[in-house]
C-alpha cells in the first residue's frame, strides 16, 4: 500500500496539470502551443533524469533510492505551488519531472523484484489503480482547491501529503537489497540499450505513449471548448472515469495473469483506438454523454497500461531491472514530451474558441495504438521468478539470449 501511495502522489502531480488546462491558460496568459510545452517540460526533464539514473539505480537498495527520489519530488512539487511566474513554474515542473520519472521507475523495479511474472499483472493492477484514485479523489479535490484559491494551491497540498507518505515509507519499507550483485560492474548505457528484449520494449513504449498522450493533455480543454462543458464540471469527468478505472485496472490485472498479457493488451488497446477517435471528434453534447465518452476512453487507455507495463517489466532480469526501467521511463518521458509538443502544434483555437485539429490528433493516436498491438506480441518475459541473478565472474557482463545476465 505504501508503494501505491507513492505512485498515487507521483501520478497526481502529473495528471492534475491536464484538467487545470483551461484555468492555467487563462491565469498564465498562454496559448495551446505554450501549454503543450508546459506539459512537455515535465516529460523532457524526466527523460534527462532517467537516463542519468539508468546506471546508478541498481547500485543502491530500493528503499534508499525511493526515499531520496521521493524527497526531491516533494520539494519540487512544493516549488510548483509557490512559483511566482510562468518561467518559475515551468522550471518547477521540470524539476518535478526530473525526480518523478525516476521515482516511477524505482517503484516498478520493486514490483518486478518482489512479484514473479505469473503474479505481476495483479500487482501492476493494484499499483496502476493509483491513477484511478488520483482521478476519483485527487483531481476533483485539486480542481476545487484551484477554484477556491488559485491554480497553484493543489501542488502545495500535494507536496505536504507527499511528506507524510515519505515518513511512512521511511518507517515501514524494508531495505530490499537482494537485486544487488557484489563484485560486478554495472552494465554500460550501450549494454543496457542494445539488448534485443530491451530494444523491443523501448519501441513498444514509444508507440504506447503516442497512442494516448497525443489526446490526454487537451482532453479537458476539448470538453470545455468543443463539447460545451462548463469548466466547473470538468472534475466530474475525472471522478466518473476514476471510479470506473479503479475497478477495471484491478480486474484487468487479474485477467492478465489468468489468461495472457498479450491477449488482454490487444483487446483493450483495440477498444482504446475506437474511444480515441470518439473523444477527439465529440461535438456539443450533454454532460452525461461527455462523461460516458471520457470514462470509456480513460478506462481502456489506462487499462492497457496494466498488461503493457507487466510485459515491459518482464523484459529484464532483476540485476539490471532498475537500470532498464529507468531507461524505459526515459523513453516514455521523451515520447510524452514529443507527443505533447506535436499535438499542441496541430491544435489551435478558432474565432469562437473551439479547438481545431483535435480530430487529426485522434487519428494519429489511433494509428500509434494499433502499431503498439503488433509490437506487444513481440515482447516476451526473460524471467519468471523474483529472485536475484547469481553472481558471475567479477567484472563480467554477459548477454545470453535476449537478456543481460
Amino acid at each position: 500500500m505504501i508503494l501505491a501511495a507513492i505512485q498515487f502522489t507521483n501520478i497526481l502531480d502529473f495528471v492534475i496539470v491536464m484538467p487545470l488546462a483551461p484555468s492555467l491558460k487563462a491565469d498564465l496568459g498562454i496559448d495551446s502551443k505554450q501549454f503543450g510545452w508546459f506539459v512537455a517540460s515535465y516529460g523532457f526533464a524526466s527523460f534527462v533524469g532517467t537516463v542519468f539514473a539508468a546506471r546508478l539505480l541498481d547500485r543502491f537498495g530500493r528503499k534508499r533510492a525511493l526515499l531520496t527520489l521521493y524527497f526531491g519530488f516533494a520539494l519540487s512539487t512544493l516549488y510548483c505551488g509557490v512559483a511566482p511566474n510562468f518561467t518559475a513554474i515551468i522550471t518547477a515542473r521540470a524539476a518535478a519531472g526530473l525526480f518523478g520519472g525516476v521515482l516511477g521507475a524505482a517503484v516498478m523495479a520493486v514490483v518486478g523484484d518482489v512479484f514473479a511474472d505469473a503474479r505481476r499483472g495483479t500487482a501492476m493492477g493494484v499499483i496502476m489503480s493509483s491513477f484511478a484514485i488520483a482521478s476519483i479523489a485527487g483531481v476533483p479535490l485539486g480542481l476545487m482547491l484551484a477554484e477556491r484559491w488559485n491554480t497553484q494551491a493543489p501542488f502545495t497540498i500535494l507536496a505536504l501529503l507527499s511528506m507524510v507518505v515519505w515518513a511512512m515509507a521511511a518507517f515501514f519499507l524494508p531495505q530490499l537489497k537482494d537485486h544487488i550483485v557484489k563484485d560486478r560492474r554495472s552494465p554500460s548505457m550501450m549494454e543496457l540499450i542494445f539488448v534485443p528484449s530491451h530494444l523491443k520494449a523501448f519501441v513498444f513504449t514509444t508507440a504506447l505513449v503516442f497512442g494516448s498522450f497525443m489526446v490526454v493533455p487537451f482532453l479537458a480543454d476539448a470538453m470545455v471548448a468543443n463539447a460545451g462543458m462548463q469548466k466547473e464540471n470538468v472534475k466530474y469527468i475525472y471522478m466518473a472515469a476514476g471510479l470506473a478505472t479503479f475497478v477495471s485496472t484491478i480486474i484487468i490485472g487479474r485477467l492478465s495473469d489468468r489468461y495472457s498479457k498479450r491477449l488482454m493488451y490487444s483487446v483493450i488497446a483495440g477498444i482504446a483506438v475506437v474511444m480515441s477517435i470518439v473523444v477527439t471528434n465529440l461535438p456539443e453534447v450533454s454532460l452525461a454523454s461527455a462523461l460516458l465518452a471520457c470514462t470509456g476512453f480513460m478506462v481502456f487507455t489506462s487499462g492497457r497500461m496494466v498488461p503493457g507495463q507487466a510485459l515491459i517489466t518482464g523484459c529484464a532480469l532483476p540485476a539490471v531491472r532498475g537500470g532498464f526501467l529507468s531507461l524505459n521511463t526515459a523513453v516514455q518521458s521523451a515520447a510524452m514530451g514529443a507527443a505533447s509538443v506535436l499535438s499542441g502544434s496541430l491544435i489551435s483555437n478558432d474565432a469562437s474558441g473551439k479547438l481545431v485539429g483535435y480530430s487529426t490528433v485522434g487519428l494519429i493516436a489511433a494509428g500509434c495504438a494499433l502499431l503498439s498491438i503488433i509490437l506487444a506480441n513481440q515482447l516476451k518475459a526473460v524471467d519468471s521468478t523474483p529472485v536475484a541473478v547469481p553472481p558471475r565472474v567479477p567484472g563480467e557482463i554477459a548477454v545470453e539470449g535476449d537478456a543481460i545476465l
